[in-house]
């Protein structure tokens, strides 16, 4: 068969780009040293552990011969691509990180790390605490620095109001705590 006709590489997919980075141009990445850690420890499972056993399968996969129908490979060969996809990210992640730790912080002011208890207009009490882009977790009530309504709390002090612009309207909420701790 003509070689105009064949694909060459079936098995290679496109890769896509990294996913854009969540952070405002020029801005640093934050990050707690309990973020920092969690993304530390992703990074050496998956070089140390995940990675070593695809390339384990994808090698025991191609010895068997016929590669076009065979998907252990395929599948090995996507895997691998995830994962060092994945790798690529942490790494620029880690590179770029500041960790900030809150933990023992003095100040009655809302700053990177703080966790702040806020009322709205209704006394319905809401409880965030302020972390990096790569630790949000909303069910734990973690929001990200950039957040909207962590910028609208940054700075503020227990007693201030701030306003918060949501997509319901604005809205203004009573900072009634600001404490400064360890986030597990």
């Amino acid at each position: 068969m003509n070689k105009a006709f064949v694909r060459e590489g079936e098995d290679q997919e496109e890769e896509p780009e990294d996913s854009p980075s969540p952070l405002p141009a020029g801005f640093r990445n934050y990050i707690t040293p309990q973020g920092y850690s969690k993304l530390k420890e992703e990074l050496t499972h998956l070089l140390d552990r995940e990675r070593p056993e695809v390339v384990r399968t994808v090698a025991w996969a191609a010895s068997n011969g016929d590669r076009s129908e065979n998907a252990d490979y395929h599948y090995g060969k996507k895997r691998l691509r995830e994962i060092d996809r994945r790798i690529r990210f942490l790494t620029k992640r880690l590179e770029i990180a500041e960790v900030v730790d809150p933990e023992g912080r003095d100040s009655e002011q809302i700053f990177f790390g703080a966790t702040v208890t806020v009322a709205n207009s209704k006394r319905e009490e809401l409880t965030v605490s302020i972390v990096g882009v790569d630790e949000i977790d909303t069910t734990k009530g973690r929001v990200s620095w950039i957040s909207p309504i962590a910028r609208a709390l940054l700075k503020a002090r227990e007693g201030d109001f701030v306003t918060l612009d949501t997509p319901g309207g604005r809205e203004e909420l009573e900072v009634l705590e600001v404490r400064y701790a360890r986030l597990d």
